[in-house]
């Protein structure tokens, strides 16, 4: 089974050993290709040490540990890439600072002009959306799936899908050609307590 779901992990943890227990039963599912750190408002020092944990379990599942924002962090941690937003550093000001075969994505939100410049700057993969209403963060940039089948026609790269994917909608995504679909919400803070069987409902 191919690996298809980009995990964000919540914007706060308060208890470490239990999240880092569900994020190791929720890889054990095997259709997780990358794993994103997305804290708000932390401290570093925190952040550096929760991520320190984290990399044991993303090397055991063969599972790409992402940073959001932070190629310092990133490299600090040895993690396999980082995730720019357009208000972050550049990507070639990144690239300076990571290892050669970092993996770097990029926010290009609804936009063709953005995502053909991630190309350009040889982004390993473009993010677009929010495709549907998220609890997750305010949504100022709405995509449509016609923008997935734009991209895999015109832009030779990975795209992941983000913003309000769930169990009911991520086919759809899917079907226009999204290589990965993001997701955080539909996990983290779905209804069913069970984070892998939350998992489990994206199975192809």
């Amino acid at each position: 089974m191919s690996k298809f779901l980009y995990l964000i992990s919540p914007e706060k943890i308060t208890n470490h050993k239990i999240f880092l227990r569900k994020l190791e039963l929720v890889f054990t599912s095997n259709i997780i290709k990358f794993f994103q750190l997305r804290i708000k408002n932390q401290k570093r020092e925190k952040i550096i040490a929760l991520g320190k944990k984290i990399i044991k379990l993303t090397r055991k599942y063969k599972v790409n540990f992402i940073i959001n924002d932070d190629p310092y962090i990133t490299k600090i941690l040895n993690a396999d890439g980082c995730h720019l937003g357009q208000q972050d550093m550049s990507i070639n000001f990144a690239k300076k600072i990571l290892k050669k075969n970092s993996i770097i994505g990029i926010t290009c939100h609804n936009s063709k002009i953005l995502a053909s410049k991630a190309f350009a700057n040889k982004a390993s993969y473009v993010a677009f959306g929010a495709f549907y209403p998220t609890k997750t963060k305010k949504v100022k940039y709405r995509a449509k799936l016609s923008l997935i089948r734009w991209a895999k026609k015109n832009i030779k790269k990975p795209i992941v899908a983000i913003g309000g994917v769930n169990q009911k909608n991520y086919e759809k995504i899917l079907n226009a050609g999204a290589n990965y679909i993001a997701c955080s919400a539909s996990i983290w803070k779905s209804d069913i307590k069970n984070p892998l069987t939350a998992v489990n409902m994206f199975k192809k």
